[in-house]
């Protein structure tokens, strides 16, 4: 298994990002603000390759508009420079979980910070298989 692991929760506005440069804990990164793909795409490829990453890890929701999602969030991923390997994992109720872990602890604002704990729950996810 690769090492230096990214995640992503790929959303509308925001993305939240985190990584492990171990396999084995996920640490929230700042997320990506996105105001449009093509910025978002080189901000999130510049990202992947000043840590080194070996391996990103991208999560599908699984509701109502999964094919739709899905869709999007593939068709973002092809715009990423990067040539390594990309899995895609089930993102259901990560951002509930992160919500729940950060009740009372932090504000909930459209900063991101959510959205990259989001994606670190992604993270674990994929490190705890």
């Amino acid at each position: 298994m690769a090492n230096k692991i990214a995640a992503l929760d790929v959303g509308e506005r925001r993305i939240g990002v985190a990584i492990s440069l171990d396999g084995k804990i996920a640490l929230p990164q700042n997320p990506i603000m996105r105001k449009n793909r093509n910025q978002a795409a080189k901000d999130v490829s510049r990202f992947l390759k000043e840590w080194g990453i070996e391996r990103l890890v991208v999560g599908i929701p699984q509701g109502s508009s999964k094919e739709v999602m899905e869709k999007k969030i593939k068709h973002f991923v092809g715009l990423l420079d990067f040539d390594k390997d990309v899995e895609y994992v089930d993102e259901d109720f990560t951002s509930y979980e992160a919500k729940e872990v950060t009740k009372g602890v932090m504000r909930h604002k459209k900063d991101g910070r959510l959205d990259s704990i989001a994606a670190q729950k992604i993270l674990e996810r994929y490190l705890d298989r």
